[in-house]
């Protein structure tokens, strides 16, 4: 099966922090939160596509968070108003809203915070909190502060928030706090997922993961992304990018 590619118009592509860019599309789109879109801005060469998870979704646009480190992403930073693109989606299943309900926490690790904005913004008829960890510069969670209860930030510099990880700020809202969560939904890097779902089993809580890959489709054929979890080998893509958390066996 090969993908169908759509044109899309650059409305406009900036910069929101160091590295970290959004790209917002012109046009009718549509999409769950936590399913992603593979672009393309290119003939050649890079030659595949990339996956990027919807950031946000309003009636004439669709916005993609991004960070650059690549050849793809380089690509896509130099995207000007007015370029045109290609692009396939929505894919992937993305978090099931029927799911989740009750007390929510929603937990993202640096560029983990792109499908965030949207899913906190589906969800804002629950009571959700907000953990997001950072390097040093944060961004984005002023956009979704609108959507949530409480928002809880960390950084591994310090400069803004708890000094540390995001999962100390998780911990200890659960030990101190007294929180007791329904649902909790994680993105970000694979270390601090497993971190995220070993909280989570301790406390009985039910957890999903978003998990990024490398992907050549988008569509499940060509397997490149193939994850392993506890029910076999997984695509990425197409069975996920969402997983229940105590599912996927991470460093495999």
């Amino acid at each position: 099966m090969q993908p169908v590619y759509t044109k899309g118009e650059v409305l406009k592509n900036i910069k929101v922090s160091k590295g970290i860019y959004k790209l917002s599309i012109k046009g009718d789109y549509n999409a769950n939160m936590g399913q992603f879109y593979m672009i393309k801005a290119w003939d050649e060469e890079p030659i595949l596509p990339r996956p990027l998870s919807v950031h946000d979704v309003d009636k004439d646009s669709i916005h993609f968070l991004y960070e650059v480190k690549g050849k793809g992403t380089e690509r896509l930073r130099d995207l000007n108003k007015g370029d045109i693109i290609e692009l396939t989606g929505p894919l992937g299943n993305g978090f099931d809203r029927l799911k989740i309900k009750g007390r929510v926490a929603v937990v993202s690790g640096g560029i983990g915070i792109a499908p965030m904005l949207y899913a906190a913004k589906t969800l804002k008829d629950l009571e959700v909190d907000f953990y997001a960890g950072f390097r040093d510069e944060i961004y984005v969670t002023c956009d979704i502060k609108q959507y949530v209860k409480n928002v809880y930030i960390s950084t591994d510099s310090g400069t803004y928030g708890h000094k540390g990880y995001v999962t100390d700020c998780l911990s200890e809202s659960l030990r101190v706090g007294g929180k007791k969560y329904d649902t909790v939904l994680c993105c970000g890097p694979e270390i601090m997922m497993k971190k995220v779902v070993d909280i989570c089993e301790t406390n009985e809580i039910p957890v999903y993961v978003s998990l990024e890959s490398s992907m050549a489709c988008g569509l499940g054929a060509c397997l490149v992304c193939t994850c392993t979890t506890n029910k076999g080998k997984k695509r990425v893509c197409k069975d996920g990018p969402v997983f229940l958390g105590e599912d996927v066996v991470f460093n495999a």
